[in-house]
């Protein structure tokens, strides 16, 4: 790519920003989810594209994802109803650490039959998938303005916002025992409760701190109030993890608690850090548009038909039925439902860079089947959401039509 001075790099920059924010309103006429055309955007303008721009920085690509999705968190955590998590916490936390660990082991064997790919690589495949995005979502539901009766909601966006430490977890174990020939799994157990706890922690801590730092100083007007919102996301997750809890935890738990406690500034805060989850989300899809090589997918078409197919209709509904047996007001038509509103987007991406970045082998393998297995599950999930909600008669409106099937009575 050509030297670019500071002035031209940043129009670059700007044009594609606004580039990408028309693409993604484009794909959503079309019924698809906004990343699709925030990532297309990326392609075109990435080396086998028009754009012909040469990126190919994984370790910088990383970076930009993991501050992105700090703040896609914490927003999705001021977002949501803390009467709503209360009503959904067991559930969505026994789908956020069972069903992420039940599908990753299912996508392990698969990957293992299908791919010839060794049990630990399989793992870290199935890990790098398992989770469902917080940012696709959100993003899905909200853009769509699908109103579901029950706790279906709520279930889906509180799973899908803190599923994410439980993938980390398992991806960073999966690395650890790829490259520590000599590593025991014994300390996994408490390695992951000190994560969670410590993330927590720290997230409520900040989260707590946010609104008692802006009633009682003179910024609770200003705009520094974003700055000190802004302070506070970024605290959450890096003192987390300089302890060693889960610095994605923090974020959205800090989000949680500072969107349910009441300050003057509560509002301006909530609808500047909804903006900045946008933006947020541009950049990281664009970069990771740009990182990717369309020509390389051509190799893992078939075993990324196959991986997909697999996750959307084996490992994701056996992980939700499994996970929500035991919780009663979930019936079999919100079950399935659930399992369909998974959606995948830039989290398994962004995790799917931690393999090359660790030198893996086949880790470029399992970045374009990864990116593969994203695209397609985005095009083929997010614009059918709306027709099986109406199907499974889950919307709120159609409760004043008629009584909810017998099946389904405890919705």
């Amino acid at each position: 790519m050509l030297s670019l001075s500071p002035e031209v790099a940043l129009l670059v920059l700007g044009i594609l920003l606004l580039a990408t924010v028309f693409a993604g309103s484009l794909s959503s006429r079309f019924g698809l989810p906004a990343l699709i055309g925030f990532l297309c955007l990326g392609m075109l303008a990435g080396v086998d594209g028009p754009g012909g721009i040469a990126f190919d920085d994984y370790l910088l690509t990383q970076g930009v994802g993991i501050a992105c999705l700090i703040f896609i968190l914490f927003s999705g955590g001021i977002d949501t109803d803390w009467r709503d998590v209360r009503r959904v916490a067991t559930p969505a936390l026994v789908l956020a650490t069972g069903g992420v660990l039940i599908s990753a082991g299912i996508m392990a064997l698969a990957a293992n039959l299908l791919l010839g790919f060794s049990p630990y690589q399989g793992f870290l495949l199935g890990a790098i998938i398992a989770s469902t995005d917080a940012a696709a979502v959100f993003a899905i539901l909200r853009s769509t303005g699908l109103d579901l009766h029950g706790d279906v909601p709520a279930l889906i966006e509180v799973e899908s916002g803190s599923n994410d430490p439980m993938a980390i977890f398992l991806v960073g174990a999966a690395l650890m025992f790829i490259t520590v020939p000599d590593f025991s799994p014994i300390t996994l157990v408490p390695q992951f409760l000190l994560q969670m706890v410590l993330g927590a922690a720290v997230g409520f801590g900040a989260g707590y701190l946010l609104p008692e730092i802006l009633k009682r100083s003179q910024y609770r007007h200003g705009g520094l109030a974003f700055v000190i919102s802004i302070a506070a996301a970024l605290i959450a997750y890096g003192l987390a993890s300089v302890l060693g809890g889960n610095g994605f935890l923090a974020a959205y738990v800090a989000g949680l608690t500072a969107g349910n406690r009441t300050y003057r500034a509560s509002t301006i805060v909530s609808t500047f850090q909804d903006g900045l989850a946008w933006l947020a989300q541009v950049v990281m899809f664009l970069t990771l548009g740009l990182l990717i090589t369309p020509s390389n997918l051509t190799g893992v078409i078939v075993p990324g038909l196959a991986i997909t197919f697999i996750l959307m209709f084996i490992a994701r509904p056996v992980s939700v039925f499994v996970c929500l047996a035991p919780f009663r007001q979930f019936g079999w038509r919100a079950k399935l439902f659930v399992s369909w509103a998974g959606l995948r987007g830039a989290v398994p991406i962004v995790l799917a860079t931690f393999p090359i970045v660790a030198g893996v082998p086949s880790a470029f393998t399992i970045f374009n089947i990864v990116f593969f297995v994203v695209l397609l599950s985005s095009m083929i999930q997010g614009p059918t959401i709306n027709w099986l909600a109406n199907r499974l008669g889950l919307r709120a409106e159609q409760d004043v039509a008629g009584p909810v099937p017998a099946d389904d009575a405890e919705l």
